[in-house]
């Protein structure tokens, strides 16, 4: 295993790549790797003669600075867990003056509402910061490919919009979101739950399978208040939002179309701990 911390170092192992005509992966991370990291992984490794795994925990998409500081990181473990899948993965893990040439900046994109909708609402210019780093990455790697889960389905489709608006070369992968046995969406967040909120976050999935099962024209408003409210009945629970969207604009649509697919969101406050999930309806 090679670790960098420099993208002069990343530049002149991608060049020896280069000339070998190898195909490269990337897994961006922010650490605190789990099994649904260790799967996105997996995919790269069936996939690409090079994999490179990021390990950066970005400011940019962090509107809160307690949340930044309170994000959970451990390196050492990180790279145990990625040398248990193959010793020949390379990880690169920055400072954040190394990522950004110094003090962090953040670009401005226009996301044609994408960024405003669901997590947009709650975390003013997270997606920019998203975006920004990803910009940064993908043009120092060029990899042929590069591996997301879709717990984070809007910001799948927000970095499918950055690779349209700066005409990038890269075949962006959707993986699978891999559960806890309870259904609970694998999150490094979910360190910081307490076992018994950890338990009781089942209803989370739980109310996005009820939705799928009963996914008809007559999903309303009011149906969705009344799921909330059950989840909402639960100590130290906040619904922040609960909504059935568009698959491919993420709008909210007044009538739904049987010729359109749609997919449910939904974001937890569990004891300050914000949990999001999603499902494809039909």
């Amino acid at each position: 295993m090679i670790v960098c911390r420099t993208k002069h170092e990343v530049a002149n192992l991608i060049s020896n790549s280069v000339k070998l005509n190898q195909t490269l992966g990337l897994v961006p991370t922010m650490g605190s790797l789990h099994q649904g990291h260790l799967s996105l992984i997996s995919e790269a490794l069936l996939n690409n003669d090079i994999v490179w795994v990021t390990i950066f925990v970005n400011p940019t998409q962090f509107n809160d600075k307690k949340d930044f500081n309170n994000y959970p990181k451990n390196l050492k473990k990180d790279l145990d867990l990625i040398k248990n899948i193959s010793n020949k993965i390379n990880v690169f893990h920055p400072c954040v003056s190394e990522i950004y040439d110094g003090k962090p900046l953040l670009k401005k994109y226009n996301f044609n509402q994408l960024d405003l909708e669901l997590e947009g609402k709650f975390r003013s210019n997270h997606f920019n910061g998203v975006a920004t780093v990803v910009s940064i990455l993908f043009k120092l790697f060029q990899p042929l490919h590069a591996y997301f889960g879709e717990k984070d389905y809007q910001q799948t489709q927000i970095i499918n919009k950055l690779i349209d608006l700066e005409k990038i070369n890269v075949n962006m992968i959707i993986c699978s979101t891999v559960r806890e046995k309870n259904g609970l969406a694998l999150s490094s967040r979910n360190k910081l739950l307490s076992i018994k909120n950890k338990e009781k976050s089942s209803i989370i999935f739980e109310s996005l399978l009820f939705l799928k099962k009963a996914f008809n024209k007559n999903i309303n408003k009011l149906y969705l208040e009344e799921i909330k409210s059950t989840i909402n009945l639960f100590n130290d629970f906040e619904v922040e939002y609960l909504e059935v969207v568009n698959n491919k604009s993420l709008q909210i649509e007044l009538e739904l179309n049987e010729h359109e697919s749609y997919r449910a969101f939904i974001c937890v406050s569990v004891n300050g701990v914000r949990l999001i999930d999603n499902i494809l309806l039909n």
